[in-house]
């Protein structure tokens, strides 16, 4: 067992709790903020290397055996996301000191997003079905609270709407979890897997699985999107960075946990649904994206497409996919974080959301020009850059299984992705400047963050082989689950 498995939810949890007491306090706020968020990137990196060396980690709560008692479980699956998690909240983090705002600061927001990464972190780590509800209600509540944070009008709206998608998103979640506990007799991951095994998958399984697939997917803005390019255009820009980083790839990890170690029994059944989700998110999504002339909704409609991909490699299954749909969540969580931050720069420095409003901005911040049109390119998925391995990958994966189709809808909405993206940097950055002045804002601080991330997601490309040795390890558990179960229920 690993006490250190714990120290990813506990370091956010123990922040989130200090930070109550240092409400009228911004600078403790932020000092405390930072170091919680050093102190877990310390803690992903030393988990990562165990479980390189030493194979999956796991830690049984109150000393209590699976399945009796609550077990957290850290594969490489679980480890990498973690790592990446802490390395995109380290970014967002100090973004949010040079954008969030003094009446924010006093009003929670470091509070609530040290308790949003409670929830994504434990949601990564449970070998608990049902912790893995716990876990998404901590992530959702804190999320509700961030989304509403300034209470604008359009944020209310918005609230709302996020709102009751997720309430009814949870709703089928708790029914799906208590039917599937009837007819399986254990919520523990692993053991579920062994006994579904065991009897076979089919019948009333099949439908349990279904009812699982859709409510993920809805977390995941899989399935049912519409709530999403308007609720992440609502909050403040910190809380879009986090949002389009974070919060899907929890409801995407889900996906990928349940239907590669529960309901991994008969993907004749589930897979085809996942394909056709993730067929229609690339789609629907690119045409959203090219449709559109603001900024931020561009960035939402991408974070469908993306979904998407992700949910391809899930549907075809080899290897290679699955290997990639890792590589490519990893690169995913890090370019999305750093999408959202490049954009709320663009935003402030224009003064406006909207392209018709800008121009000309390459000559005034050429750093942030050359930074997004680098952004965009590794979005893409261009060589040598972050996208690229995962997306060979999972393109590579899905031709293997004969899903031509799909292949081809995956090749074209990297296209459109460019095309979205370039449409920016082309109106707001290239084209002459509009007839208007822009405001005078300083975003140094802002660009250093987001020039740190930008470090990372070129490094993940120049070093993709290093990357893809604990990538590849993440894939094995996923294509052979036993690994998983003999690690929970050995001891």
């Amino acid at each position: 067992m690993s006490n250190l498995l714990i120290m990813p939810v506990l370091i956010p949890l123990c922040a989130a709790v200090l930070l109550i007491f240092l409400k009228e306090n911004q600078r403790a706020q932020r000092l405390v903020a930072a170091c919680a968020s050093i102190l877990s990137l310390a803690a992903a990196l030393i988990l990562i290397s165990r479980i390189h060396r030493h194979g999956i980690q796991t830690l049984h709560m109150g000393g209590w055996a699976p399945p009796f008692g609550i077990v957290f479980v850290g594969d490489m699956l679980a480890g990498l996301l973690v790592l990446t998690t802490a390395l995109t909240a380290a970014a967002v983090l100090l973004y949010s000191f040079f954008t969030i705002g003094p009446e924010r600061e006093r009003n929670y927001y470091y509070v609530f997003f040290h308790f949003l990464l409670v929830g994504v972190n434990g949601s990564f780590l449970t070998g608990d079905i049902f912790n893995l509800f716990v876990f998404f209600e901590v992530l959702l509540i804190s999320s509700y609270a961030l989304i509403s944070l300034g209470g604008t009008r359009a944020q209310l709206r918005e609230t709302v709407k996020y709102l009751l998608i997720n309430i009814v998103s949870s709703t089928l979640f708790v029914a799906a979890v208590a039917y599937l506990y009837a007819a399986v007799g254990t919520l523990n991951m692993a053991q579920l897997s062994q006994r579904i095994a065991e009897t076979g998958q089919g019948g009333v399984l099949n439908v349990i699985a279904l009812l699982f697939l859709i409510v993920f997917s809805l977390k995941a803005g899989l399935f049912l999107f519409f709530w999403l390019p308007e609720s992440y255009s609502a909050p403040p820009l910190a809380v879009r960075a986090l949002f389009g980083a974070l919060l899907t790839k929890v409801g995407l990890y889900a996906v990928l946990r349940t239907f590669t170690l529960i309901f991994a029994y008969d993907p004749g059944f589930t897979h085809p649904w996942i394909a056709v989700m993730g067929a229609a998110a690339m789609i629907l999504g690119g045409v959203g994206a090219i449709a559109y002339t603001d900024i931020p909704r561009i960035l939402n409609y991408n974070v469908i497409i993306s979904v998407g991909f992700v949910a391809l490699g899930l549907a075809a299954a080899t290897p290679d996919a699955l290997d990639g749909a890792v590589f490519y969540l990893m690169h995913d969580m890090l370019s999305k974080g750093l999408m959202y931050m490049l954009g709320g720069i663009i935003i402030m420095l224009a003064g406006s959301e909207k392209l018709g409003d800008m121009g000309g901005m390459l000559r005034r911040y050429p750093l942030i020009g050359w930074m997004f049109l680098v952004l965009a390119l590794a979005v893409a998925g261009i060589p040598p850059l972050s996208g690229f391995a995962g997306k060979v990958l999972i393109i590579r994966g899905a031709f293997e299984h004969g899903m031509l189709t799909l292949s081809l809808i995956g090749l074209a909405s990297s296209l459109l992705v460019l095309y979205s993206l370039i449409k920016i940097f082309m109106l707001a950055f290239w084209r002459s400047e509009p007839a208007r002045e822009y405001p005078k804002v300083r975003a140094k601080g802002a660009t250093a963050a987001a020039a740190g991330l930008l470090a990372i997601v070129i490094a993940m490309g120049i070093g993709s082989e290093i990357v893809y040795e604990y990538v590849a390890e993440a894939g094995a558990v996923m294509a052979h689950p036993q690994a998983y179960i003999e690690a929970v229920l050995k001891e």
